[in-house]
């Protein structure tokens, strides 16, 4: 009989995280949320997960780069930090007046 002098350890996914700064623009307060996720996590749900934290609507609600570019929230968090960085902002769409397109300084990727 052969005996173990280790126990067997139980190795947990350890993969790797994203941490996004996300500022609420339409408060004048400016109030933040800092937050890890996934690097393979859906940016949508990053979008709808912020957007539940400042109490405003995720289905109309938008998240740009600091110089008011929109992001496309159909890649990962990983593509999202490597495109844009970990600074970014929640508008709600009442504010940037539609969906993508040039609107109200707001350019869609």
């Amino acid at each position: 009989i052969h005996h173990n002098k280790h126990p067997k350890t139980i190795k947990m996914s350890t993969a790797p995280k994203i941490t996004f700064k996300i500022t609420l623009t339409s408060d004048p307060k400016l109030p933040y949320r800092i937050i890890s996720v996934p690097e393979a996590a859906p940016f949508t749900a990053v979008l709808k997960y912020v957007a539940e934290e400042f109490r405003v609507p995720a289905a109309t609600s938008a998240i740009v780069t600091e110089e008011g570019v929109g992001i496309n929230p159909s890649q990962s968090a990983g593509e999202v930090f490597l495109k844009y960085g970990k600074e970014l902002r929640l508008i709600p769409r009442d504010r940037v007046g539609g969906r993508c397109g040039r609107l109200n300084g707001v350019m869609c990727e």
